[in-house]
């Protein structure tokens, strides 16, 4: 398809989903990734999750051709680097070193959610014109704001098509663990392509929770109640008090407003123990993908999170036809339990030249150390040669 004209584009920044007409959004967004949708993006912000005061100023840049929204690119001025998974906290120490100022800076994301997607959205028909011409004002717009960098943090592979010198961006390589569903009828055809020593060690793991008198239950949509939104949200809270010290980036009414906004893309995993819910994992899904985002309990039962966060979103993959079955960042142990080394990726363009070289060559030097650990790592699967 030929490319349309842009002699009548207008691009323009705004500090709010909301200043984006719902409407004209929702036509733009082509696809049910559900972390790019309208809802998804105005929860964060009106639960001030995602907000001047919390470090992630929303700067959204949207194009128009006179009236119809063309193009939008999720933008964030942060003044920190958590929640993002992609970590630079090495570049902004060397920044302090030197007497410079790292942040702000400008980031294309979504907050608090590494997982890959699109980010640079654009109409069809006018395709990689209005993708450059977007690229070049937000980097204009670090000009005009004399911040030092720009991110754009796991977009699709097809977000990435700035090679001409000025807007070619820093590419860094990461790792996470994903499973995929080889069209298995039922958890133990799953089972089954593991070889004998792994497939034993699920199945310990899945008894030992049989054998506790945990109830298990799989919790869709409409049907997640308040009383089970209010628990999940305790349980979360706790898991980051006890891992982190904090209460977690997310607030209840975050969550409570998804449940009603965009329950068909909702899923949640509860145990009860004596009919008392004792532990919940969250999950995101689309048409052919299961994102695992959030779990806390308020015990200590073996077995259980691996049981809520990963056997769970497999059987649920299995019995829903889905492809796909993204667990979330990080986690080397994911491996024996049949998820499988990915290649992430993230782009960065740094405004000083000195630094921007400095970093070049360190992440040159860590996308080898990545890919080797990567190839090692996918010798430890778990499947039996076919």
């Amino acid at each position: 398809m030929a490319e349309m004209p842009l002699s009548e584009l207008k691009l323009t920044f705004v500090d709010s989903i909301s200043q984006l007409e719902e409407h004209q959004f929702n036509q733009l967004i082509k696809t049910d990734y559900p972390f790019i949708q309208y809802d998804f993006l105005d929860a964060l912000e009106n639960s001030n999750c995602v907000s001047v005061s919390t470090g992630w100023q929303p700067k959204h840049l949207a194009a128009y051709v006179k009236d119809r929204l063309i193009g939008f690119v999720p933008l964030y001025l942060k003044t920190h680097s958590y929640g993002e998974y992609v970590f630079d906290f090495q570049w902004a120490n060397a920044y302090q070193q030197s007497g410079l100022s790292y942040y702000p800076k400008l980031l294309t994301a979504i907050p608090f959610t590494p997982c890959t997607g699109p980010r640079l959205i654009v109409a069809e028909e006018y395709g990689d014109q209005l993708s450059h011409m977007m690229m070049l004002a937000i980097l204009d717009e670090l000009e005009r704001l004399q911040v030092s960098s720009y991110h754009l943090l796991f977009p699709s592979a097809s977000d990435n098509t700035f090679d001409e010198p000025k807007t070619k961006l820093l590419e860094r390589i990461g790792t996470q663990y994903h499973w995929y569903n080889q069209s298995y009828a039922n958890f133990d055809e799953f089972l089954n392509r593991c070889k004998m020593k792994q497939r034993k060690n699920i199945k310990r793991e899945r008894k030992a929770i049989f054998e506790s008198n945990i109830e298990l239950r799989i919790i869709e949509g409409d049907e997640i109640t308040q009383e089970l939104w209010s628990a999940f949200f305790y349980f979360y809270r706790l898991t980051y008090a006890k891992r982190s010290g904090n209460a977690g980036y997310l607030s209840q009414s975050f969550f409570t407003e998804l449940g009603k906004t965009m329950p068909q893309n909702l899923m949640m995993a509860v145990a009860n123990v004596s009919d008392q819910i004792v532990a919940a994992s969250l999950f995101f899904k689309d048409s052919d993908t299961l994102y695992g985002r959030y779990w806390g309990t308020s015990v200590e039962i073996e077995y259980l999170h691996f049981e809520l966060c990963y056997y769970q979103g497999i059987e649920y993959c299995i019995n829903n036809s889905l492809k796909h079955f993204d667990a979330g960042a990080q986690g080397e142990h994911k491996i024996q339990r049949g998820f499988e080394p990915i290649e992430t990726y993230s782009y960065h363009w740094i405004k000083d030249v000195r630094f921007r070289d400095a970093i070049q060559h360190f992440l040159a030097e860590e996308s080898l150390i990545v890919k080797k650990n990567a190839q090692y790592l996918s010798k430890k699967l778990p499947y039996k040669l076919t």
